[in-house]
């Protein structure tokens, strides 16, 4: 196992690993360019279902630069500087690189796939007559996605799959537990949450909770076909 070392004495910011530093800065920007100009941004780089009038090819990867907030940044980029930088600095830039957007990527066909599923059912109600059902595939069809959080679970599944037992605290409520056991109560929480609000949605929004499975499950898979190619290190 190699770790890396990037600080060369030139303080914090010298001290981030380059990939989580550009990721970073990249959104912040982004943020920025929203802030100015949301319509435009939301229109041509967050992700819609692909039969939308705004959906485009590219938005499988930009939407991952894109949030709706600033506590939505502010939590993703917080948790990917504590746990990417550990990630980067064993991988080296160029593999975690391969990995957050592999998990990024996976998250977002996991949720295009789940909204598939939305509307076939919402087609055959609307052939029903359910105006209700015509209404949730316009909502499916025009709510923008946006976020790294995919990616973000992708790395929690990472680092809890190379330090299973390390010991992790939270602020609130302040638990403490070993890093495997917060990765399954986290794709447990999202299971239910993503099944039950997707049982109860008339029309789109919210939160993309399959989106975080997924990047978890490719994260998952990802890892365990370089170690069975012997290719985590």
């Amino acid at each position: 196992m190699s770790y890396y070392s990037y600080n060369n004495g030139g303080g914090f910011l010298s001290s981030i690993p380059p990939a989580i530093k550009n990721i970073i800065i990249i959104n912040v920007l982004v943020m920025i360019m929203t802030a100015l100009n949301e319509q435009y941004m939301i229109a041509n780089f967050a992700l819609f279902y692909p039969t939308s009038p705004f959906f485009k090819p590219w938005q499988i990867i930009t939407h991952m630069f894109m949030h709706g907030g600033f506590w939505h940044i502010f939590f993703n980029m917080y948790t990917l500087f504590i746990f990417g930088t550990v990630l980067e600095r064993i991988w080296g830039t160029k593999k975690f690189l391969v990995f957050y957007f592999v998990t990024g990527i996976g998250a977002a066909l996991l949720h295009t796939g789940v909204q598939f599923i939305e509307a076939q059912v919402y087609m055959s109600q609307i052939a029903d007559g359910s105006q209700q059902a015509a209404a949730a595939y316009q909502a499916l069809k025009y709510t923008p996605t946006v976020g790294a959080s995919g990616a973000i679970y992708g790395v929690l599944m990472g680092y809890a799959m190379l330090f299973p037992d390390s010991v992790l605290t939270l602020v609130f409520p302040p638990v403490s537990l070993k890093a495997k056991w917060f990765v399954i109560i986290f794709a447990v929480i999202e299971l239910f949450t993503g099944i039950f609000s997707t049982s109860i949605r008339s029309v789109g929004g919210g939160v993309a909770h399959f989106a975080h499975l997924g990047g978890m499950l490719f994260g998952w898979l990802l890892i365990l076909y370089w170690k069975k190619k012997s290719r985590m290190y």
